[in-house]
């Protein structure tokens, strides 16, 4: 069974009028969180690609990526829990696990079923919430993974 329908939430979805790459966080994390992170895309046998700069190298433990020095350029891990379906992770914050996903990659039934599935994952994993917020309105989520009822769940009235 779907934790969203496509029908009650696809206004959500439209690129025009939510932003291409809304913003999605998994707040109060510690590098332990990170670390969890990258164990479960390890785990689940997500294809995945690291980059610092313009290199690409191996996945590291979290906390070599994040006691980078703060002049040092942010590195990014891709993440495809399907093929068509990206999840791009920046190391900014110890605290917080910050990613944008691709509107235009998750249009339906079946790629909104892949989304909540990645974000039950991943919350399931830390015990902690995946919000998604429109792009470039962070602390106003649309809809997100909820410990507490094990799904995700809409967040925001259409």
């Amino acid at each position: 069974m779907s934790d969203l329908v496509w029908d009650d939430v696809s206004e959500f979805f439209d690129p025009d009028s939510m932003g291409r790459l809304p913003d999605v966080s998994v707040p109060g994390v510690s590098v332990e969180g990170w670390q969890g992170l990258l164990d479960l895309v390890v785990e689940k046998g997500w294809k995945h690609q690291y980059v610092e700069g313009a290199a690409e190298l191996s996945l590291p433990r979290a906390e070599v990526v994040l006691a980078r020095p703060v002049e040092a350029e942010c590195p990014s891990l891709r993440v495809w829990p399907e093929d068509g379906v990206l999840a791009i992770f920046r190391f900014l914050h110890d605290e917080v696990i910050d990613f944008d996903v691709d509107l235009w990659e998750l249009q339906g039934q079946e790629r909104l079923d892949v989304l909540c599935g990645f974000f039950r994952e991943i919350g399931r994993r830390l015990g902690r919430p995946v919000l998604m917020d429109p792009e470039g309105c962070e602390g106003h989520p649309i809809l997100g993974f909820d410990v507490e009822a094990d799904r995700v769940v809409l967040l925001m009235e259409p």
